[in-house]
């Protein structure tokens, strides 16, 4: 079963003072492109965001240059920035910036267990070429970010 929802660009915020006299920022949000993230993987991301040591950080999947293909994904722990993608649910926030999400649109994300390891894998509709490691990959479009380098 895949769980898909739409992210969200923050395009703007207003400011206002609630019934209660408590400052409430509104944000004015556009559904554009999207990201797809598979039931088991909005839930590991939900458990990693729950920590208290993550207590009003997003979930932030980016793009940087590296790897034996040129191209890598990466994970982190961060803050909302103005101009990011936003997947919100169940207070959860999960974030992309613009560069990154033009590499990754339509791209689904899921988690796996074995065994041996666990993780997110990358299933990336962009993507020409990639790694056998899963997280290094090359699309057909030109980029200053690619920066291939051995993965080893």
């Amino acid at each position: 079963m895949q769980f898909a929802e739409g992210l969200l660009r923050v395009i703007g915020h207003t400011s206002s003072i609630s019934p209660y006299g408590i400052a409430v920022r509104v944000m004015a949000t556009v559904t554009e492109q999207q990201l797809i993230f598979t039931e088991k993987a909005l839930v590991r991301a939900k458990t990693i965001l729950q920590k208290p040591e993550n207590a009003g950080k997003a979930l932030r999947v980016f793009v940087f240059g590296g790897g034996c293909a040129g191209l890598n994904y990466g994970m982190a722990m961060g803050f909302v920035k103005p101009d990011d993608y936003v997947l919100e649910s169940d207070g959860c926030k999960i974030v992309v910036d613009p560069k990154s999400m033009e590499l990754l649109k339509g791209m689904k994300v899921d988690y796996y267990e074995s065994v041996q390891s666990s993780g997110f894998k990358f299933n990336n509709p962009n993507a020409i070429a990639s790694c056998g490691c899963g997280l290094s990959f090359k699309t057909a479009q030109k980029t200053e970010m690619a920066q291939p380098k051995p993965c080893h």
